[in-house]
This record gives structure tokens, C-alpha cells and sequence, in this order.
């Protein structure tokens, strides 16, 4: 994270030597270097940071939720609920203040995870939650292709990039609409994080436990629209970053849980979009390229190799606890015995009966009943 921020303030036009860097930000609006680094390059760093570390935080709490590694906000229709409602008014050359956009995405988004949840049966069967979710994010997006259809050369453009999602010319104001809903979000995720410790039980036993799986789904989904939605007003949806986080904090820490999971999915959520923001200016400066491309191709390879890898490593961790079993199993087993454990002498009569077919006839010759008793 260290490396990509220094990167991010200091390359492009003009360059800023690292050591210089302090320099810049102290001068403010006295030279061109500290006028480009703390008026645009230091708002748009802080965003990247704040988008990833949301969309990392929204992609562990889907998948935790849902046991399903796969269920990232783009499958779900969240993603594409909120683009929605932030690209509607737009076509359709509605005025509303910036303020509204924020609620325009929840709104989009709240609408597209609810009629997923819908859908599969008011989120009963996690994996029915997430087929029906691409179906779902299929139709929304269809609807975004009519809204490009209908939309002029100018507002096309615009559409185009912000679906990819960009964080081009954004300044303070745009991170400033963000903490609002993050302040809602954070404590709403502290709380979450036990119960999905508790999910990945399975649905009977968080039951049993006292977690009904239904309603913990159903908040999941909730604090993932709060999470998602503003950053998706803000910068567009920002793809597979809720994919790739996830699957690298379980990668860096395979024994953790949850909780730990969550927090090492913000981190890396923010270093994701922060190192994909760096090649989104400079690769074919200069024209600007959005961030959600690079996460997108960067993401989606990346992500799978981490969950073939992350297969074989458990597969390898199950042979070998198999293997050390094996070799510390006794290997000769003496007659008579089971697992090592001598068995006790057998009774003749007993012996008899077992060696006639284990039938409950007296075996003749054996002692009758009568005899035994007395």
C-alpha cells in the first residue's frame, strides 16, 4: 500500500520526486507541483483507498454469507442495481443534485440484491441466492444497454466510463460524500462479523446456535449495499474487487477466520484499486484508461489461480494428515483385536452361537439357559 501511494503521488505529469512529496503538499497552492499533488492526486488517492477498502469489506461478507466464494457483488445484481440508478437520470436529463446519488445507488442496489433474494426464495438456498443473481445482474445490465441506446453521443461517453468505473477527476467534495455512509457501514460490519463465523457452520447448525440463517442473509446483503452503493455512485462499479480481496486475505491467512479475514479483505480491497489506479493513468498517458478495466483483467486471472491454489494447498494439508495417521497406526493388529485393543476372551457358549451365524439358537452340546443360571 506504501509502494502504490507513493507511486500514485508521485509519477505523471509533472513528476514529483518522493522526497519532494512532503515539500509539495506543505506549499499547497503556491507551485504547480503542490497545486496538482494535493488538489488532484490527493483526493483521488484517498478515494481509491476508501472504494477498495469498501468493496473488499462487501465482497467477504457476500461470499462469508453465502458460502460461496464466487458471490461477489456483480453476480448478485447489486453492482449493476446501483449503475442503474445513478445512469437513469442521466439519460433521461433529470437535474438532481449530487446529493441525491448516493440514495439514487442505494436505491438501484437495494433493488437488484432484493429481487435476487426474491427470487431464490428470500435467500434459502445460498447457492439458488447466487444463480439467480447472475440472472438477475444479466437483466439489469440488458436495461443498461437500453439506456446507452437511447442516450446521445455526449452522455454515451460519459456512461461508457462510468460503467467501467473511473476515478478520473475527482476531487475533495466527491470523498467527502463517502463518510456519511461509511459511519453507518463500520459498525454495522463489527457486528456482522461474528455471525459470519457462525454462517459458515452451514444453515442447520447456525439454527442451533441461535443464528437465523435467513435474517443473518438478509442483513449481509444489506450492509453490502451500504458498502457498495455510494462507491458505485461515486466511481462506478469498480470491478472484481470484491472477488479478488477476499481470496487473498484467505490466501495470506488460510487458518484465520472471519473477523480476521474481514479486516485483512479492507486492506487488501485498498491496495487492489490503489496499485490498479497507477497503470489507469500512466499505461497510455495521455489518455486515461478506467481503473475497472485493470481490475477486471488483473482481478479475475488472479482470483482463480489464488482458488486453484489455495485447493491443492488444503488437498496436500488433507494427505499429509492422512499419511501421519497411517504411520503412527500400529501395524501389526494380533487376532482377535480391534484397532490394537486385545478383545476379551469369547465364552464357549457365546463362541458357539458366534461361530453358528450369530443366531440366538443355543448351539448343541453348549449349556442350556437353565444350567447357566444356576
Amino acid at each position: 500500500m506504501a509502494v502504490a501511494s507513493v507511486c500514485a503521488l508521485s509519477l505523471g505529469t509533472p513528476h514529483v520526486p518522493p522526497h519532494r512529496l512532503a515539500g509539495a503538499l506543505l506549499d499547497g497552492d503556491a507551485t504547480l507541483a503542490g497545486i496538482v499533488v494535493t488538489e488532484l492526486r490527493v483526493p483521488r488517492l484517498v478515494l481509491a483507498l476508501v472504494a477498495g477498502a469498501s468493496l473488499g469489506a462487501a465482497g467477504l461478507v457476500l461470499q462469508e454469507a453465502l458460502r460461496n466464494p464466487l458471490a461477489v457483488p456483480e453476480m448478485l445484481g447489486v453492482s449493476s442495481g446501483a449503475a442503474l440508478g445513478v445512469a437513469a437520470p442521466l439519460v433521461l436529463t433529470l437535474s438532481l443534485p449530487a446529493a441525491v446519488q448516493p440514495l439514487l445507488a442505494i436505491g438501484g442496489a437495494a433493488l437488484g440484491g432484493g429481487l435476487t433474494l426474491l427470487a431464490a426464495g428470500l435467500g434459502r438456498s445460498p447457492s439458488a441466492v447466487l444463480l439467480t443473481g447472475a440472472a438477475v445482474a444479466a437483466a439489469l445490465q440488458a436495461a443498461l444497454l437500453v439506456l446507452m441506446v437511447m442516450a446521445d453521443q455526449l452522455d454515451l461517453q460519459l456512461i461508457y466510463r462510468y460503467l467501467l468505473g473511473s476515478l478520473s477527476a475527482r476531487t475533495w467534495d466527491d470523498v467527502a460524500g463517502l463518510w456519511p455512509w461509511l459511519l453507518v457501514a463500520a459498525p454495522a460490519l463489527v457486528l456482522c462479523a461474528p455471525v459470519l463465523s457462525v454462517m459458515r457452520l452451514g444453515d442447520e447448525d447456525a439454527e442451533a446456535l441461535g443464528v437465523r440463517a435467513q435474517r443473518a442473509r438478509l442483513a449481509a446483503l444489506a450492509i453490502a449495499v451500504v458498502l457498495i452503493a455510494p462507491v458505485t455512485a461515486v466511481c462506478g462499479p469498480v470491478a472484481w474487487v470484491g472477488f479478488l480481496a477476499p481470496h487473498l486475505a484467505r490466501w495470506f491467512n488460510p487458518g484465520a477466520g472471519a473477523v480476521r479475514w474481514l479486516s485483512w479483505s479492507v486492506v487488501w480491497g485498498a491496495v487492489v484499486v490503489t496499485a490498479a489506479d497507477v497503470p489507469a493513468r500512466l499505461a497510455l498517458a495521455p489518455v486515461e484508461t478506467p481503473v475497472g478495466a485493470w481490475t477486471a483483467l488483473l482481478g479475475v486471472p488472479a482470483g482463480v489461480a489464488l482458488m486453484r491454489s489455495g485447493g491443492r494447498g488444503r488437498g496436500r494439508a488433507r494427505r499429509a494428515s492422512a499419511a501421519g495417521a497411517a504411520r503412527t497406526a500400529p501395524q501389526d493388529v494380533p487376532s482377535g483385536s480391534v484397532s490394537g485393543v486385545p478383545r476379551p476372551e469369547v465364552p464357549g457358549h457365546t463362541r458357539g452361537i458366534r461361530e453358528a451365524g450369530g443366531g440366538a439358537a443355543p448351539v448343541p452340546g453348549g449349556p442350556t439357559g437353565t444350567e447357566e443360571a444356576r
